[in-house]
């Protein structure tokens, strides 16, 4: 019988394994095992991988990213509140979503990962083609730093936020310390707004 927990608590465990294995390299078997149950109530429920792969992607990832969309639209115009924006809610989405950043380097930033295409037909460039243009219209005012590659600024935070969050585990061995998501924010914010005041 048809269970919406049930379909829940299957994508759940495909997400653990999409995680800890990579997509590629994780079967319906697996999932199976994860999830407690048969290859077959997978099959009943979702009838392939690619299915439950695309499954995960529109009810885990999907809302993670629009989520984060959201906010950086209701920024307004100001440079330094759409970097504070953009670091918070991203950092937001690490502490709700803490599979978040370990799925997005894997599955997207990596080349041949499975979710790329999807991120880019379904998504596109509108977040990122959003920010560059709101700062190459401060930089145009004079409000930005004129020594910044608007495009680049946009890279810039997302190398100061999903990268220190999807390498936590390496820099918590190697400082010795619990590098959280409130001293990333708060490293990332003190270097974006020296960076981006414009310069006399």
């Amino acid at each position: 019988m048809d269970s919406p927990d049930q379909r829940a608590r299957l994508i759940d465990a495909a997400l653990v394994c999409f995680v800890r294995d990579g997509i590629a390299a994780t079967s319906l078997r697996t999932i199976a095992t994860e999830a407690g149950v048969t290859p077959a109530l997978l099959n009943y429920y979702f009838g392939s991988k690619l299915a439950l792969r695309d499954a995960v992607f529109e009810e885990k990832l999907m809302p993670a990213v629009m989520t984060l969309r959201e906010l950086v639209a209701g920024a307004g115009e100001d440079v330094q509140a759409i970097a504070r924006h953009f670091v918070e809610g991203v950092l937001d989405l690490v502490d709700a979503f803490p599979w978040f950043p370990a799925l997005w380097v894997r599955e997207v930033l990596c080349e041949g990962g499975a979710l790329r295409e999807l991120l880019l037909s379904r998504i596109g460039p509108e977040l990122p083609q959003l920010l560059a243009g709101r700062f190459a219209d401060a930089q145009q005012r004079g409000q930005l730093n004129a020594g910044l590659d608007p495009r680049l600024l946009v890279v810039t935070m997302i190398g100061l936020t999903l990268f220190p969050a999807a390498s936590a585990p390496i820099w918590r061995q190697i400082f010795q310390a619990d590098i959280g998501t409130d001293v990333i924010a708060r490293h990332a914010l003190a270097l974006l707004g020296q960076g981006m005041e414009p310069k006399a």
